[in-house]
């Protein structure tokens, strides 16, 4: 500007003395007019921008992006205060926030690399922002995340508890094995140390005392908790310590129960078993003990992250063994045999056994328009990655979207839960969950309006990262090379 201004002068004492006073005030306004004309790196005109938050949307607007960050929306006028290096029209198109994945798991220690390879691939689905909840390969997944933020790597960013806590001899791989309090405070200094984002807990050898204990010193040192719901304790047990999530939708059951103390004490005990409490607590089901419940829920702040999408496709692999799904081809061939254990273990039920396993999943995602009712806040998540068997990274959080209109959501709550939730367990609700000035630029367009067939959000025609325009060519040649690097992982099996 000062620039513009010395050069204004030097013209204006020239042309004072040597020619008309109109020209001299042409050139001032041609400069002034460059001056106030600002720098953008994309305008997106004539799109209808979908306001999650109100269910509405805002027909025929201009998004000015700049540098990652929308610095203007309005009426298409405006795009003349601006000089942008690309310019999109939009027309008939639908411009909403990009979609976070509450719940994944990168993991497999000996499958770090095509681990990486999903990275891509949650970007061409539009899933810019990932909840890493455990595995093994935390180091890396840190690494990522860190490359991710700082623009060395291209993925989506990652929140991650690192590894979980659990107690000695856990099934998992990777764990952080605990067996007092002692044990648990050097385990939290460790997380401390890799500045995880949030603590992971399930209970496959944690004792219950401990379990309690690791809540709430978790929550002493300022992180959220995410954890399965171990038997011994009632949800509001658990709600009271601090618990933050309840992940997968089937820990919900038992708070439907006019019975859930009980059971859960004989669970405890070990005196049924698994399969008999869940048929006790589906024989004791009780709609509205199931709200009063969950509303103590929701007034305690613990939220759910329900994972249908997984659980359907386990629940149902005697209808769709997914064995020809499209999107395998995404997949490394060493991740899909990770799958497997699932697959056996479901081929072995019996006729009884998986009419158990579709009974149990429907009372289970009956649940969501109660937990919505009591004002429970929900999270979309998918539980996708290894050891998940066709639980896909990427298009899962589609179809669990999906999922939860299909039992009894709005596209629009289906919405929140993925891109204002979201953000806002990690309180970045001032950076993300709508498209408006000052929210950073991780975006959607689509070709169709998701409030009116949330199947929609798989009809993208381009994704923004970070104020990076994806096109949908852009997009289908990274999935072309993802497909191209499976192939060729594949083949070298195929040789040796």
């Amino acid at each position: 500007m000062r620039l513009c201004e010395n050069i204004l002068y030097a013209k204006a004492q020239f042309l004072i003395g040597n020619m008309k006073g109109t020209l001299f005030f042409l050139l001032l306004s041609t400069c002034a007019l460059n001056a106030q004309t600002k720098q953008a790196d994309l305008i997106l005109l004539n799109t209808n921008i979908i306001d999650v938050a109100h269910n509405t949307v805002l027909h025929n607007k201009t998004v000015v992006i700049n540098k990652g960050v929308i610095i203007a929306t309005g009426n298409d006028a405006i795009s003349k205060n601006y000089t942008s290096n690309k310019t999109i029209d939009a027309t008939g198109k639908y411009l909403m926030p990009a979609l976070w994945d509450m719940h994944m798991h990168f993991g497999g220690d000996t499958l770090i690399e095509e681990n990486k390879m999903l990275l891509p691939l949650f970007i061409a689905m539009g899933v810019t922002t990932v909840r890493d909840c455990a595995g093994d390969i935390s180091l890396d997944v840190i690494k990522w995340k860190h490359e991710i933020d700082k623009g060395i790597l291209e993925g989506p960013t990652i929140f991650t508890s690192g590894p979980k806590l659990e107690g000695p001899k856990s099934i998992w791989p990777g764990d952080l094995e605990i067996a007092n309090e002692t044990e648990l405070k050097l385990a939290l200094d460790s997380l401390q140390k890799l500045k995880v984002d949030f603590i992971k807990i399930t209970d496959n050898t944690l004792s219950p005392p401990l379990f309690l204990t690791a809540i709430k010193e978790s929550r002493k040192r300022g992180w959220k908790v995410s954890a399965h719901a171990p038997v011994p304790f009632t949800l509001q047990e658990l709600s009271d310590a601090g618990l933050s999530t309840i992940e997968h939708i089937g820990y919900l059951l038992r708070a439907a129960s006019t019975d859930e103390k009980r059971i859960a004490d004989l669970r405890g005990k070990g005196t049924i078993s698994a399969k008999e409490g869940s048929e006790q607590i589906l024989k004791t089901f009780d709609a509205d003990i199931a709200l009063q419940n969950f509303k103590k829920l929701a007034a305690k702040g613990t939220a759910v992250v329900p994972t249908m999408n997984g659980s359907s496709i386990v629940a149902y692999l005697d209808k769709d063994d997914h064995k020809k799904d499209e999107y395998l081809k995404y997949l490394g061939p060493a991740l899909k045999r990770t799958y497997n254990w699932r697959v056996d273990r479901a081929s072995k039920d019996n006729a009884e056994a998986i009419a158990f396993r579709h009974t149990n999943f429907e009372a289970a995602a009956a649940l969501i328009p109660l937990l919505q009712k009591a004002g429970v806040v929900l999270l979309a998540g998918t539980d996708a990655g290894y050891l998940n068997s066709y639980n896909y990274p990427g298009i899962g959080l589609h179809y669990e979207l999906a999922m939860m209109v299909k039992y009894g959501l709005t596209p629009a709550q289906a919405l929140q839960a993925s891109v204002i939730n979201g953000p806002a367990f990690f309180n970045q609700q001032k950076n993300y969950g709508a498209v408006e000035k000052d929210k950073k630029a991780d975006l959607l367009l689509l070709d169709q309006n998701p409030l009116t067939d949330i199947n929609n959000t798989q009809k993208i025609n381009a994704v923004i990262r970070k104020g990076n325009y994806l096109s949908r060519q852009k997009l289908d040649a990274i999935l072309l090379q993802i497909e191209k690097q499976v192939a060729q992982k594949e083949k070298a099996e195929s040789v040796h």
